[in-house]
C-alpha cells in the first residue's frame, strides 16, 4: 500500500472505525463477562452488547488499542509507516511525522504494535530444516559499563539473540548446484550463554521432534539433540557461514544495519520489541499490501 492508496482509503477517523470494526467483526468477538460469542453492534456508543448478558465491549476492547487515548487514525497512520518500508521508523520520526506534541504516547503505541507483531509471530513454529546461531547486538550501556566491560561473550554493550532460518536444501538437476532457500525466520533475545536458555528457545520455536538442525560447534548446543530427530554441527569457518548457516548470518547482517541506521540507540530490554518488528516484516516479505491487513489483525489478536 503506498500513501495515496492509503489517504484514499483511510481519509478519515470513522473510514478506520469501520475497517477495523470489519476487521473485528470476521474474527470474532467475546463477551468479557460471560465469554458469549454473539453481540449486538451499538453504533452510537461504538460498543457491542453480549445477547446474553447484555454486557457491553467497546471497539477497542480487548485489543492493543485498548486504553489508549490516540484516535483510529492516528493509530492507522502509524501502523501503515511501520508496513511501508523494510527498514521502518523511529518513534520520534513518527512523532514527527504525525505532527504530535507529546513524545511518550507514540513510543508507547509504537512498542504496544511490535509487541503484537512478536505475538503473532509466536503463534508460528518452523519446521523441517532449520539454521541456527546466535548474533551479539549492541545496545545502549552506560560509561561504566563501557569502562569495565569485556571483549566476547561477557561484553555489556552487546546483547545475545538466537537466530534460527527454516531453509530448504535445493539441488539444479542439470548442474548438480546445491542452494538454500528459506522460508520464515525467529529471533529471540537470551539472557545468559547457558545451554538451558539455548534449548527453551529452540523448543518453543520448533514444530516437532522431526526437525533437522544446523549449527556450529557452540557449548551452548550441547542438548540439542535431545528436541530434534538430526542435529548437524561444524566448526566455526567461512565456509559454516556462507554456506551451511548462510541465511542466519544475512539476516543478523541485515538486523544489524537496520537497527544501527534507523534507532541508533536501543536499551537491552526493548530489544526483542525491535526485533520483533524486523522478523514480522520479513516473514512476510512477499505480502505487498496485505501486509498493512495482516497488522490490523495482530492488533485486534495480540492484545496479552
Amino acid at each position: 500500500m503506498n500513501i495515496f492508496s492509503f489517504t484514499a482509503e483511510f481519509d478519515s477517523e470513522e473510514s478506520c472505525r469501520n475497517h477495523f470494526k470489519s476487521k473485528r467483526d470476521k474474527i470474532g468477538v467475546s463477551c468479557k463477562k460471560c465469554s458469549h460469542k454473539e453481540h449486538y453492534w451499538i453504533k452510537s456508543q461504538w460498543s457491542y452488547e453480549c445477547k446474553k448478558c447484555r454486557s457491553r465491549t467497546s471497539l477497542r476492547s480487548g485489543t492493543i488499542m485498548q486504553s489508549s487515548n490516540l484516535s483510529f487514525m492516528i493509530w492507522y497512520k502509524t501502523m501503515f509507516l511501520l508496513t511501508a518500508t523494510k527498514k521502518g521508523f523511529s518513534s520520534k520520526e513518527i512523532q514527527r511525522q504525525l505532527g504530535l506534541k507529546r513524545y511518550e504516547p507514540v513510543w508507547a503505541m509504537v512498542h504496544k504494535l511490535r509487541k503484537a507483531m512478536g505475538n503473532r509471530d509466536d503463534r508460528y513454529t518452523l519446521e523441517g530444516m532449520i539454521e541456527m546461531d546466535e548474533g551479539y547486538f549492541t545496545v545502549e550501556a552506560s560509561e561504566q559499563e563501557h569502562s569495565t566491560q569485556k571483549a566476547g561473550r561477557g561484553s555489556k554493550t552487546k546483547s545475545n539473540v538466537m537466530v534460527m532460518a527454516e531453509s530448504t536444501v535445493l539441488e539444479d538437476i542439470e548442474t548438480g548446484k546445491v542452494e538454500r532457500q528459506c522460508r520464515y525466520f525467529k529471533a529471540k533475545v537470551l539472557e545468559n550463554h547457558q545451554a538451558d536458555g539455548t534449548d527453551t528457545a529452540l523448543h518453543q520455536a520448533i514444530d516437532s521432534e522431526k526437525t533437522i538442525v544446523f549449527t556450529d560447534k557452540s557449548t551452548s548446543y550441547i542438548n540439542i539433540a535431545d528436541y530434534v530427530e538430526l542435529h548437524i554441527s561444524e566448526k566455526s569457518s567461512e565456509t559454516t557461514t556462507k554456506e551451511t548457516l548462510k541465511w542466519v548470518h544475512i539476516t543478523i547482517s541485515n538486523a544489524k544495519r537496520n537497527f544501527v541506521g534507523t534507532y541508533h540507540k536501543i536499551k537491552k530490554k526493548y530489544l526483542q520489541l525491535y526485533l520483533n518488528e524486523f522478523i514480522y516484516k520479513l516473514n512476510r516479505r512477499y505480502f505487498g499490501e496485505k501486509i498493512f491487513d495482516r497488522l490490523v489483525i495482530a492488533n485486534i489478536t495480540g492484545y496479552v
